[in-house]
């Protein structure tokens, strides 16, 4: 009987096993096949990327294809996620603003090259982006080859913008035209943050710093309005300006279209020349085949600007020694290394102390595209350039955006040079000290209790308001930062102390006002920049790098997997409404006093 009992027991504990066994090795199995999946992904991906870079041919009659309506970086990107497309399975290169001159500049002198089509899409590059490439065109035309300027759907204004500088400027007939005028839209916080319990404390220096505004206020200040609109509107009248001297067409014209919305209509908007016409893309095709001079019915060889630079420039190849460094810095102003998307104090600091120490550059060009960001940060950085200006050239090149610590880091450069439509100044700090006390009591329940040695040992707190001594303690190293701020501007663009803080109190400045105070040396782009620091150093030969040097593709690839899984789910959750979240997040993590631009400006 005993026996009879314990079998179905030892059956039962066997067939157990025997699951375990085969659930373990499922588990091992499935291990082993990611393991394999990803190694054999990575292998493909990395033969695509190198033989992305592999140099290319084209044949003759060939027409360069230069996307402007679509988000271009001043570099080209290596992110290999951002390269690789899933649907098609290959490797679509995101081509930088370097790459982009560069191929017009080697286009009008590549004789296999006969014209440039300029396609218009959604996105915008940003104005002083915009600016470089429409200069860069109208160099080009002086070759004697065309320019002509497309769009399938829209052509935005920035869009526009650029299309002016061609030779012909064509819609499709369903498309449209926007031609409007800038609107600068600020997105406030207040509302939210004081739904979510949060308040946020604010120390700041400077009657225009307004980058504080969304936390603490549901509308603009009259001070910060008067600024917003200052520098909308000599963006505006730059942009008309320019149109109106490529188009023919007078500048008070050109604002009654804007302001009757005239352009929208396409049949009007040809009869008052600000296109050339309509047209479907075979139409525009048989347009540029008798251009180009390619037979009726002939493939058009169109040449991807990702693949024209890959085309060998054998004409400008240079064998000396000496090297002019470009240092691209792109994105918020952040204590440590940082990453590929913005600037970190400690890696641009260690770039500039390397460039300083390394004879064979001769120059520094240093391309700023930032709204600011850590107050500290910035000061690491600017006591490297000072640094280096003392020993060689350093030629500062100013984006879309060089405001606030994105000036901080300009101001010792021995020249500073800025589009008419940079986005520039912003000489102010602030503090932000959210307290949370608010939240975390009456909406999760939760409450704390601290403990100290000293009367002030949790300072500064987010589970506590601040007392009116914290504020003083938290004013007084405003005050020390915005003075070091308006000293560091005065000594690097030679003015005095007190002339700095009247142009200064966080007030933004367009490119071409900031050139009318003093704030810039001149108006140019990242090709001018370049000549200037050439001269400066007195080369006829050199070299042109590029730093800082990309990560390897299997570093960036494993970071960007993990950055991009992250991005991709908060999208899916949030949809459009994601960018609000990353700005407040942004803002409320950055730690410590900032000198940073003004809201998070949508100028369109």
């Amino acid at each position: 009987s005993f026996f009879y009992n314990l079998a179905p027991q030892i059956y039962n504990n066997q067939r157990m096993k025997s699951f375990l066994k085969m659930t373990l090795a499922t588990i091992v199995g499935l291990i082993f096949t990611g393991i394999i999946f990803f190694i054999i992904m990575l292998s493909a991906l990395s033969a695509m990327v190198a033989s992305g870079n592999k140099p290319v041919t084209i044949p003759d009659k060939s027409v360069l294809v230069i996307n402007a309506g679509t988000a271009i970086p001043d570099r080209a990107n290596e992110n290999p996620f951002s390269s690789f497309d899933f649907a098609t399975m290959s490797v679509k290169k995101t081509v930088g603003l370097n790459e982009i001159l560069s191929d017009i500049r080697k286009a009008a002198e590549d004789q296999k090259i006969k014209g440039i089509l300029l396609e218009s899409g959604l996105q915008g590059s940003g104005w002083a982006t915009s600016e470089e490439i429409r200069n860069a065109l109208n160099e080009f035309r002086k070759s004697g080859k065309f320019v002509y300027a497309y769009a399938d759907y829209l052509m935005t204004q920035q869009s526009y913008f650029v299309a002016s500088s061609a030779d012909k400027i064509w819609i499709n007939p369903t498309g449209e035209l926007d031609f409007k005028g800038l609107a600068a839209e600020v997105s406030f916080y207040h509302k939210a943050l004081e739904k979510l319990g949060v308040e946020v404390q604010v120390i700041r220096h400077g009657k225009f710093k307004g980058a504080v505004e969304p936390f603490i206020l549901d509308k603009m200040s009259e001070a910060n309005r008067k600024q917003v609109k200052a520098y909308v509107g000599s963006i505006w009248n730059y942009a008309v300006a320019t149109i109106s001297k490529s188009r023919s067409i007078p500048e008070r014209r050109l604002n009654e279209i804007a302001d009757s919305l005239l352009a929208y209509d396409l049949s009007r908007a040809s009869a008052l020349g600000l296109i050339d016409g309509t047209l479907y893309r075979d139409q525009l095709n048989d347009s540029i085949r008798i251009k180009a001079g390619i037979e009726k019915d002939k493939k058009i060889n169109f040449v991807s600007a990702a693949k024209y630079s890959k085309v060998v420039d054998s004409g400008h190849k240079s064998t000396s020694k000496d090297k002019i460094a470009i240092i691209y810095a792109s994105g918020s102003i952040v204590t440590g290394n940082g990453d590929e998307t913005n600037i970190g104090g400690g890696k641009f600091a260690s770039e500039f102390a390397k460039v300083r120490k390394d004879s064979t550059i001769k120059a520094v060009v240093f391309r700023v595209n930032s709204p600011g960001g850590n107050a500290m940060a910035a000061d690491i950085i600017w006591h490297e350039v000072d640094l280096t200006a003392q020993k060689k050239p350093v030629i500062v090149s100013m984006g879309n955006y060089a405001a606030s610590g994105g000036y901080y880091v300009s101001a010792p450069a021995t020249k500073i040079l800025a589009s008419p439509v940079t986005v520039t100044g912003s000489i102010g700090v602030f503090s932000l000290i959210p307290n949370l006390k608010p939240l975390l009591e009456n909406k999760l329940g939760i409450t704390s209790e601290v403990v100290g040695t000293n009367q002030y040992a949790d300072f500064p707190s987010v589970t506590r308001p601040m007392d009116s001594y914290e504020k003083e303690v938290l004013q007084a190293g405003v005050e020390h930062i915005y003075s070091s701020f308006t000293g560091v501007v005065a000594r690097g663009r030679k003015m005095e102390q007190a002339q700095v803080d009247s142009i200064g109190q966080g007030r933004v400045w367009s490119g071409s006002d900031a050139l009318g105070i003093g704030l810039v040396d001149t108006v140019g782009g990242l090709s001018d920049a370049i000549r200037e620091a050439a001269a400066a150093a007195g080369l006829k030969e050199y070299k042109v790098i590029d730093l800082p040097e990309k990560v390897d593709f299997a570093t960036a690839l494993l970071s960007d997997l993990n950055d991009d899984i992250k991005m991709r789910a908060l999208k899916d959750e949030l949809g459009e409404n994601a960018i609000f979240y990353l700005r407040i997040k942004e803002i409320l993590e950055a730690g410590g006093i900032q000198a940073r631009l003004p809201y998070f400006i949508d100028i369109h």
